[in-house]
């Protein structure tokens, strides 16, 4: 991104995330077309032969790559501001292809214990499978990153804000320290989106998101991508895509492609949603405490400011009582639904001890502040008063 906000197009970002990356076909249609094809015709056996070796454009097979879903690639790059990304078929096929595309036994993973339980389940659980040594540390505790790293290691991973807890970490530390121990920084940036944080501009070499949550946005489709240098792309990530298959559906890329169109506006007006109706969380006596990266008291505040240029939609607060009172709370909803997504159009909120992170021990919950009535809520596009009266009647009934 250049000083005046143009990308490397010439073009800015609200541009881009409307025209950036379109091919029209012969056809000249003015939507991005959905090429709903699995295999690709050539005119002769020595351009098939060519396509094979790698020394012509020509599209092989939609597993290897597809034209609506390089449209999106290239749009998801332009707007991360880097030079390349890869589609997948969901969020989780992207975390897992961008560490396990680069590492092999005896390789060394640092990683944050604030992660998505999936997240954790790999890092802690499938890693340790295939002899890669793996080591877990407070993200919020500088010290405990200097010490992890510094012995060599290939991989760092961790996600800021985190999941559910929404702890930030200092990317640009880890990130030099990562450097200094020989591996690669991976960032999940899902929770800030790409709008709102860019992970490369403070040190990290991999960024990946579940396009599942504010990318598309309106609860429609799976999807997930990875962006990073072009080593890391070229010799790692494309071979290990290629021929294990987590392939992006040309119509899950077309549906991304128009949530990207609009993610800009709606990411921005979740923020301030989520920004009044924290402050307004922070009034009340029956709410115990209240977690928002916006609010003054948040404990890394300076990050916040630092790393993002917004907020976020997320809030995590807890419901005094327990379990109990939180599950009556979440059944007292009548316009808030109930769901383990995120990042979507509609507020939704979800249950961590005993949805996202039931997996973890009763130890692990209580380091990451995952209390039996801490209830995180994803702020969606509707009227804040309707939303907080929502969970006004909803308090009243469960306290």
């Amino acid at each position: 991104m250049t000083d005046d906000g143009k990308g490397i197009n010439g073009l800015r970002t609200s541009t881009n995330l409307v025209r950036g990356g379109t091919n029209r076909s012969n056809f000249q249609e003015t939507s991005e077309a959905i090429f709903a094809t699995s295999g690709y015709i050539y005119r002769t056996a020595e351009e098939a032969e060519a396509a094979f070796k790698g020394e012509n454009d020509k599209y092989v097979y939609s597993r290897f790559s597809n034209p609506t879903v390089t449209m999106f690639e290239q749009r998801m790059a332009l707007l991360e501001g880097n030079d390349a990304c890869r589609a997948t078929a969901t969020g989780m096929a992207a975390v897992f292809a961008s560490l396990m595309c680069m590492l092999k036994s005896g390789d060394r993973v640092v990683a944050s214990r604030a992660l998505f339980g999936s997240c954790l389940f790999v890092i802690s659980e499938v890693l340790p499978r295939y002899g890669i040594d793996v080591e877990i540390v407070d993200g919020t505790d500088l010290d405990q990153w200097d010490q992890a790293l510094s012995r060599p290691t290939k991989a760092v991973f961790l996600e800021t804000p985190s999941n559910p807890g929404l702890e930030v970490i200092d990317l640009e530390v880890v990130a030099d320290l990562t450097h200094k121990s020989g591996g690669r920084l991976v960032v999940d940036n899902v929770f800030a989106s790409p709008v709102l944080q860019k992970p490369m501009a403070f040190g990290a070499d991999v960024v990946v998101y579940s396009a599942t949550k504010h990318i598309d946005g309106q609860g429609r489709v799976l999807g997930g991508a990875i962006l990073g240098d072009p080593e890391f792309m070229v010799d790692h990530l494309a071979p290990f895509l290629r021929h294990t298959g987590p392939a992006l559906s040309p119509f899950n890329a077309w549906t991304l492609l128009k949530g990207l169109e609009t993610i800009d506006l709606r990411v921005k007006a979740m923020c301030d949603n989520a920004s009044e109706i924290a402050a307004w969380m922070a009034a009340r006596a029956d709410i115990a405490r209240v977690v928002y990266p916006g609010a003054d008291d948040h404990p890394q505040r300076l990050l916040v400011n630092k790393q993002m240029s917004g907020p976020g939609s997320l809030i995590g607060f807890e419901v005094p009582g327990g379990k109990e009172n939180a599950f009556k709370f979440l059944n007292a909803l009548r316009l808030i639904d109930i769901s383990n997504n995120l990042g979507d159009a509609k507020s939704i909120v979800t249950h961590p001890a005993t949805t996202t992170h039931q997996r973890l021990s009763k130890d692990d919950r209580a380091a990451l502040g995952i209390t039996q009535g801490y209830v995180r809520i994803s702020v969606g596009l509707e009227d804040t008063a309707d939303v907080m009266e929502d969970i006004d009647q909803a308090l009243i009934k469960s306290t």
